[in-house]
Parts: structure tokens; sequence; C-alpha cells
């Protein structure tokens, strides 16, 4: 774990002033965050909008040494460091730009499972829950992993009910693994999470303090690993706002359970789906086949079982549709490499089949069988 390479970075990265987008433009012209720890003043004034304490904290052996600390700390906790330079960071946190440089990872994290981030107020109400609980007791033969923030209410409840079905399940906090678990409430249910094969992320070291906006950046990640986000119940102004938001710019699906426009904790989801910002919630069934959760391998093996009738699509049409109902969620390229018919020709064939309700898409240019 310990490489210079990584030392260097972990150096760089907890220089003041020196965030994670200022970090990616210094190893853009630098090559290595080696070479960056050593750039001079004048290599430096070629990164936009650098600040001069940037350049002070360079070269310092302090930073070195926090470095070696921080790595030591992790040896010792069995905390496992995620360097997005050298290794693919969660789910599809990757593809987002603010991705964080760094992140800290507890626990088992599977790659294979379909990750779904569910989140929500502190005051979850009865009909929250009973959603929450219908939901993952519906999908939870579906290969999937939930992704939540360990808060009170929506998320606990999240991690609590996924435990409940054998679900594995991903709790992102807004601090240090140096910290005791916030809220103290859920100390044992994290312990439970790392029992059960599931994982616990920060993206703070244990040399950094703890701040209220922390909890706002934490929900990017949430956002960002998976390819859905779905919002229980919340206020207007209730923190899912933001992971809504950020999901939303990352280009995300979202979802939203409408409720009694008069009632607080429902509104926000209310507003989010009246602003074209989130679906509406009004079956678990549909969501389930809305998040392409709907395909077992037992259902993929006869391809034309259901009432559909298949026997006046032309020969390109089948092709197409036995593709796409073995592998849903397929984008229009790899759907023209797998079937060997070029784009132009297949949006023709595909938006007749939308029509025609066999298949429909999403804001992501997917493709799903109905």
């Amino acid at each position: 774990m310990s490489s210079e390479e990584l030392i260097y970075a972990m150096a760089l990265r907890s220089c003041p002033m020196i965030g994670d987008s200022t970090f990616r433009k210094m190893l853009a012209i630098a090559g290595s965050a080696k070479e960056a720890w050593e750039l001079s003043g004048k290599e430096l004034s070629k990164i936009r909008k650098i600040r001069k304490s940037v350049t002070e904290s360079l070269g310092n052996p302090v930073y070195l040494e926090k470095a070696i600390q921080e790595i030591e700390f992790c040896e010792k906790n069995n905390i496992k460091i995620i360097y997005a330079l050298q290794e693919k960071l969660p789910g599809l946190l990757s593809e987002c730009e603010d991705a964080p440089v760094f992140l800290f990872q507890k626990g088992n994290f599977d790659r294979e499972k379909n990750n779904i981030s569910i989140v929500g107020t502190r005051n979850i109400t009865s009909y929250g829950r009973k959603f929450v609980h219908g939901f993952l007791e519906a999908a939870k033969e579906k290969s999937i992993q939930t992704i939540s923030g360990l808060a009170l209410g929506v998320d606990t409840c999240v991690h609590e009910e996924s435990l409940h079905f054998q679900i594995p399940t991903v709790a992102v906090i807004a601090h240090g693994f140096h910290l005791e678990i916030y809220p103290a409430k859920n100390r044992k249910l994290a312990e439970k999470i790392l029992e059960n094969q599931g994982a616990i992320f920060s993206e703070y070291s244990s040399q950094q303090s703890f701040i209220k906006e922390n909890f706002i950046q934490r929900n990017r990640i949430v956002a960002g690993i998976s390819p859905s986000t779905c919002i229980v119940e919340t206020a207007f102004r209730g923190g899912a706002i933001s992971t809504a938001t950020f999901a939303n710019n990352y280009n995300r699906e979202v979802y939203a359970l409408p409720g009694d426009i008069n009632h607080k904790y429902s509104q926000g989801c209310n507003l989010l789906i009246a602003q074209n910002k989130a679906s509406a919630i009004v079956d678990i069934a549909k969501l389930i086949t809305d998040l392409g959760f709907q395909q077992t391998k037992e259902k993929q093996l006869d391809l034309f079982e259901d009432f559909k009738d298949y026997s006046k699509l032309d020969k390109d049409q089948k092709s197409v549709i036995e593709v796409i109902i073995k592998t849903p969620g397929i984008q229009l390229e790899e759907l023209s490499e797998e079937i060997g018919i070029a784009s132009y020709r297949l949006l023709p064939i595909l938006l007749t089949l939308e029509l025609e309700t066999y298949i429909k898409t999403n804001s992501s240019k997917q493709y799903f069988p109905i």
C-alpha cells in the first residue's frame, strides 16, 4: 500500500488549498504526484487560479510525514485506501467530475451488485418505512446493494431493512475513521453493516476535522456511486434535496415517493416531481422494472415468454429486442456493435419498438424491455 507515489499523492492532497480539482490539474501538468510535489513556482503559474499558498506548502516534509502516518493508521485499522488515479472508485463514482481523489473503505464493497441509493428525512414516517420495507422485500432477489448515509430516519431504515433481507448495504459517512461513528445511535448499526458483508466509505482522512459542511459533500458520493437514487421523504430544504441535485447533475435517474401535499416531509418529494427533477414512484413493481432489476437469469432464457406478440416484427426488430432483453440497460453504441447495424439505422427501429411499447428508454439513453 505504501508505495512512493501513494505517499506523495497523500502529502500533496493534504497541503493547504489543494483540493481534488487542483490536485488533478497539478498531476495533469506534472505527470505524477512525486513530480507535482517538486513543481517550481513558474510551472505552478501555468495552472489556472492557483493560489500562492499552494507553492508555499509544496516540498514541506511535514506533509510527507503526515502521509506516512495516515497510511500507517489505515493499515493498523484495516482501512483500504482507494486512490482514484490508480484504482477505479466504487460504482459509477469515477464518472463524476468532482469525485474524491481518495476514498477510505472499511468492509466489503461488491462491484458486481446493482447499486441503488436511497435517502431521505431524519423524520421518517410509517409511510416511508412501509415503502422501504416493501421495496427491499420485492428487490431482494435482484442482486442489489443499497447505498445510504447512515443518518437517522430514512438512512437508518434503509440499512436496517437491507440487513433484515440479507441485502449488502453501504454507508457513506461525513467524517474520518479516527472519530466515533456519527450519529452515536448508529454505532452498533455500523458494526452490523461490516459484519454482514457491507462497507463504510469516507473521503476524510484521520487528520481532517469534522465540519457540518461535510454532510453535503457526503451526499455527492451517495448519489455518485449509483445509477439511480430514490428520495423517500424530505422537506423542501432537506438534505436529501442536495442528493437529488447531485444525482441530476451526474445525469442519473432520480425517483421520489409522492405524498400528502400538506405533509412537511412529502413536500420536498412532491416538488422534485413537479419540477421534473424526479420520477414519481407510483408502484413498487414498476419502480423495479424502471430500475432494470426485473430481468432474472431464468427469465432471460426464454426471450419471448410473455404476452407480447413478436410475430409481426421484422428480422432486424427481433434482433434488436432480443439483445435488449438479454442486456437491459444497453446503450445505442453497444447495441450497434452487438448486432452489427449502424447507429443511424438503429434509431428508427428503436423508435418504432418504443412507440409500440416493446421497449422503453431513460434519460441516460439506455434501453429496457417492457
